[in-house]
């Protein structure tokens, strides 16, 4: 396998259409592996998480050119790393059919075992089901580097059920009962409580991304995340989820008014929700635990399969009925 490395931003591009055109197949498919949230990653570098970085992509094709696999890497100082490292994009991994992925790796470290300037590759955010840290192992191990995995952090979803009704049958009782509860009064409120869902298609989308950023500030902390680096990432990446298609905007109204939002990724028949916002003069309607039955109603008529919380161990995803899985970190220490 020949292993060709990319540095420039229009050598990049280039390989946009073969770039998407593999991951569709790859072993690993998450809206951060596209190459629209990757450019705009890198174009503002997680918020102003990373400073000094250089592009480092490895790409692995066959005699004939084909693509087999691509490491979407950037170097720090001393170490490579994932694009997306390590708190914007909540899974990461390489790209690469699962019958390439093991020779793809280890193409790319007999790669790196030639190659100067690093002394680490930092593998972050890999789901606990990808097939990238066996192979890595055993070809670091081949190598004579030291490997270490370490799980990070767990990573909710909830599988859809076939009815709202069946939901509340996935609940414990208590909180079934609070989410009946919940929906009786909103059904009472003077003003009609629904859920309003924005697409990429909506020709209003700019507005709606503000109306979901000045939502997201009314908590002190998302406030504090929220500067003006991290909104100009963040708009990019809503941007570039708009183009490709799969940015959705879920919000809760109370007559004309949006109290409450998730901004998610509608890719792959599912929603991933990655981040959300609540107006706090409202809390006595509960717009969480309506916001998420209304979503889970929304799944069940579009055809979705999974709601993914993503990364977070909130223990209001658990009661919402998640089950868990797990995020890790691959270090590989050059010998």
């Amino acid at each position: 396998m020949r292993i060709e490395t990319i540095q420039t931003m229009e050598d990049w591009a280039a390989l946009q259409s073969d770039w998407q055109a593999l991951l569709q197949h790859s072993h690993q498919n998450t809206p951060f592996l596209t190459y629209e949230f990757q450019r705009a990653w890198w174009q503002h570098l997680g918020g102003g998480e990373w400073g000094d970085a250089n592009l480092h992509i490895l790409t692995g094709r066959d005699e004939s050119g084909r693509l087999l696999g691509i490491a979407p890497l950037f170097a720090a100082g001393d170490k490579l790393l994932f694009i997306g490292s390590h708190e914007i994009a909540d899974f990461l991994d390489f790209i690469a059919r699962p019958e390439d992925l093991p020779a793809f790796i280890q193409a790319v470290f007999t790669h790196l075992s030639g190659m100067a300037g690093w002394s680490s590759l930092e593998l972050d955010n890999l789901l606990d089901d990808s097939a990238t840290q066996p192979a890595a192992q055993t070809a670091a191990a081949a190598a004579g580097w030291a490997a270490e995995l370490e799980t990070v952090q767990p990573s909710p979803y909830l599988t859809i059920p076939a009815s709202l009704d069946a939901y509340g049958d996935m609940l414990d009782s208590k909180q079934a009962h609070e989410l009946r509860r919940k929906l009786r009064q909103a059904a009472r409120n003077p003003l009609p409580v629904a859920l309003e869902v924005v697409d990429s298609s909506h020709s209003e989308m700019a507005p709606a991304l503000d109306d979901f950023f000045a939502l997201m500030t009314q908590e002190a902390d998302k406030a504090a995340f929220l500067t003006p680096a991290m909104r100009a990432q963040m708009e990019a990446i809503g941007a570039a989820a708009a183009a490709g298609g799969w940015l959705q905007l879920g919000f809760l109204k109370v007559g004309a008014e949006r109290v409450a939002a998730f901004m998610s990724f509608d890719y792959q028949n599912r929603v991933w929700a990655y981040n959300s916002g609540f107006n706090n003069q409202h809390a006595r309607l509960s717009p969480g635990w309506l916001l998420m039955a209304y979503m889970v109603q929304w799944c069940i008529d579009n055809g979705r399969g999974v709601f993914d919380f993503m990364r977070g161990g909130e223990e209001y995803k658990y009661r919402f009925g998640a089950q868990d899985r797990f995020v890790q970190r691959l270090t590989i220490k050059r010998g």
